[in-house]
Order: structure tokens, then sequence, then C-alpha cells
């Protein structure tokens, strides 16, 4: 039988067997690290070593909060800033709209933030936050390329803060210069169940819970963030199956069979493709039927084809949306894997 492939890594990726071992080292030993006995010491070292190796693997000097996922994480940055208005840039998550409801919406041009719609909505009140994610989960698009983004300089200068979600990036590109980022462990080959509020200073948002200095409520997950230390450490200096050039070169052979997906810079792990003539509800089941596991541009809701809000805003038309897939990878995929994908793309119109 052959072995199925996995190519929906932006989805979440497998845990890497190193984070697997220190979340079972970390229930072995773990008690509630609030606790005042020993065992409550000894779990609140662990917690705090681990927090240390996290921040220190992501070149990190400023605060961590540890939550459960980047959607708690997304809920304390945007719903606690201390500041008066929230602008969201048209393809973020749904976690974020969801954090911040009722959002100013930030149009994109040719793939990043648009400068001139920024410049006005900056002059016409109050600081606001603007959220802008690092990578887009459905086409890969990077919205803030290079070291220094304008559209991050327009808000700080105007005395705003500025909140990436970094949950694509994370493991895989430096971080952006941003006030608050949130991340991610199960996208690059940590547990499920643990990420991080990355924070210049604790002063930006309102406290809130018990634990995590304050900022956050519930027992802390002692064994994620040893398994999340983990992953990251494991993951340094890529840590990948497979480099760049053959990431992109599988691209390639992708955009020969199909349509270009790309409205601004490419990253190397996640490519939005459309087919010349297939939707991709039919791509789809006839992917999985040959042994793939891949995802659509646009989602399946209570059995009607939506779609995708992200594509729609990035100047995508909607019958090309409607023929787009998602084709993600992660540190565990193989130059053979995207071999044969690639030969099977090919020929999909053909079956």
């Amino acid at each position: 039988m052959t072995t199925r492939i996995y190519l929906d890594h932006a989805a979440t990726t497998p845990i890497r067997p190193q984070a697997a071992a220190a979340v079972a080292d970390g229930m072995a030993r773990w008690a509630n690290p609030s606790s005042p006995h020993a065992e409550g010491r000894a779990a609140r070292r662990m917690l705090e070593d681990a927090r240390g190796r996290i921040a220190a693997e992501l070149g990190w000097d400023g605060e961590v909060i540890l939550t459960s996922g980047a959607s708690e994480a997304l809920a304390i940055g945007l719903g606690r800033a201390k500041r008066a208005r929230r602008l969201v840039s048209a393809v973020e998550h749904d976690a974020v709209l969801r954090a911040a409801p009722g959002a100013d919406v930030l149009p994109i041009v040719a793939g990043e933030p648009d400068e001139d719609a920024l410049a006005r909505y900056l002059a016409d009140g109050a600081p606001p936050v603007v959220a802008v994610q690092a990578i887009n989960s459905e086409t890969g698009t990077m919205l803030l390329p290079g070291s220094h983004s304008p559209a991050i300089a327009m808000v700080r200068d105007a005395g705003g803060l500025v909140l990436v979600d970094a949950s694509q990036a994370v493991g895989k590109h430096p971080l952006p210069d941003a006030d608050m980022i949130v991340v991610s462990a199960h996208k690059l080959g940590g547990p499920p169940g643990i990420g991080a509020l990355l924070l210049r200073d604790y002063a930006m948002v309102a406290p809130g819970g018990g634990q995590e200095s304050g900022y956050r409520g519930g027992t802390e997950n002692v064994p994620g963030a040893l398994g999340f230390a983990a992953a990251l450490e494991a993951g340094g200096g890529d840590g990948w199956a497979t480099d760049i050039e053959q990431r992109f070169r599988f691209k390639d052979r992708l955009y020969e069979a199909g349509e270009v997906i790309q409205p601004g810079v490419q990253c190397s792990h996640i490519f939005a493709v459309a087919h010349a003539t297939l939707p991709a509800a039919a791509q789809l089941i006839r992917l999985d039927a040959m042994g793939f596991a891949v995802s659509a541009g646009s989602a399946c809701s209570s059995g009607t084809l939506k779609r995708s809000r992200a594509l729609a805003a990035f100047g995508v038309a909607g019958e090309v949306a409607d023929r787009t897939i998602r084709v993600s990878l992660g540190w565990s995929t193989t130059p053979e894997e995207l071999d044969r994908f690639a030969d099977a793309y090919a020929g999909l119109g053909r079956r």
C-alpha cells in the first residue's frame, strides 16, 4: 500500500520527536506551578526555563505570555490592548476578526497593506492597534517582507501599536519588528494547546487573570511549554528535510500545471494553485483518493461552497478562487514527496 503524503502543514504539522519527548518528560514530573510546595516550585522552574528558551530561540527580548494557542493570544492582544481603535488587514485569519469585532478593515494592494488607506485612517482619529499577519495562511504571501516595513513605521509614528500574527512564520522566517506578536507551537512541530503572545512591554495591554504575571487565567501548561521550547530548538537552522531551493522548484512545477496565485512576495512553504478546469472540491476528493492530504483555498460550510474571503481581498477572481487549492509544506516533507505530488497534480485533469 502506498504511504499517504501529508501536505496540509499550514493547518497543523507533525510534532517533532524532541518535542514529544519533552512533553512526556513534563507530564512525568508535572505539578501546578502556582503551588507553594516543592513539587510546585519545581514545576515553576521548568516553566520559566521553557519561557526563557522560547524567547531565546525567537530572538525576543520582551515579555512572553504563554497561552493555549494563537486564538487566545489574539484575544488578549486585540481585546485588551490600551488603544481605542482596531484596524485589521482584509486577509487576516478569522480568529483575528473574532478577537476584534467591529474592527475597521485595511485593504491589501499587491500583497501588502495599502499605505494610502493606512495613512488616511491614522490621520482620522486616536492611535489604533493595527493587526497585519506575517504570512497569509491561504496563499503564502508575506505581507510584511523585509526587515523594516513602512506600514509598521507609519503606525508607530502615529502612536499606535502593531500586532502581527506570525503563526505561519515562526520557525521558518525571522520575526517582524512588531509591538505584539502571536505565535503557535503546533504550526512548527510543537504540541497543540500552547502558544504565546510576545509583548514589548506588559503596559501595552490591560491585565486579566491570576496567572502569567496577572495577564492570563488558568493553570499553566508546563508540558506544552517544554514541548514548544524543544520544537523551536530542534528547528534551529531550519531543521527541514527540504531546502528553500527544492521548495521553490516544487512551486514552479505546480505552476507549470496550474494558474499562479501569488499576490505579492511569496514564502517557500505555502502555495496556492488554481487548476485549469477542476473545482477545488473535486480536486480534494481525487487527491485524497490518490493518497494526498491538501486543503482548499475556499472552505465548505454547511454543504455550501463559500469563496475565500482572503483570496477575494487579494484580488483573485471568484471563478479562479473556486478552482484553487492550498499545498503547504512542513519540516518533515521530503523531496520525494514533493516530486510525487507534482507528478500527480500535473496529471490530475486527465484522471
